[in-house]
């Protein structure tokens, strides 16, 4: 669906206000569907989906995958924790894989940053230099 540029503008404002200090409100989200919904202001469609869109990207940021080629024990796992939410804040949900071919080291995504410490990637980069 193609959004106008009022629309965007509009429920970009309104995403804003349903995350004042960074971390989605969803009280104040579905109150502000259910308005634009009961109120039908003038591209209510597009204010909508560009919302929906907003929040959906935000929901997709705030989940961190964490891989590592063996089991991390509990202090490293909160260490990772405590530095990313103090890089990205609270509120993001961890999901930890074990991947073998990684060989060692530890692989973090979180939304588009990636950081790659696997043995697997320095191979790869050595690799390439040659």
């Amino acid at each position: 669906m193609k959004v106008s540029k009022d629309a965007s503008r509009t429920a970009r404002r309104i995403f804003r206000m349903c995350a004042p200090d960074g971390i989605l409100n969803e009280n104040h989200l579905k109150l502000s569907f259910s308005k634009i919904i009961a109120d039908r202001p003038r591209d209510f469609r597009q204010i909508l989906h560009e919302l929906h869109r907003l929040v959906k990207m935000d929901v997709e940021g705030r989940i961190v995958i964490i891989e590592s080629a063996a089991e991390l024990d509990s202090l490293q796992c909160h260490r990772i924790e405590s530095n990313l939410a103090e890089e990205y804040g609270e509120g993001l949900t961890y999901q930890y894989s074990i991947v073998p071919a990684l060989l060692g080291g530890v692989k973090i995504r979180v939304a588009d940053d990636v950081w790659d410490g696997s043995v697997q990637a320095k191979l790869a980069k050595l690799t390439n230099s040659f």
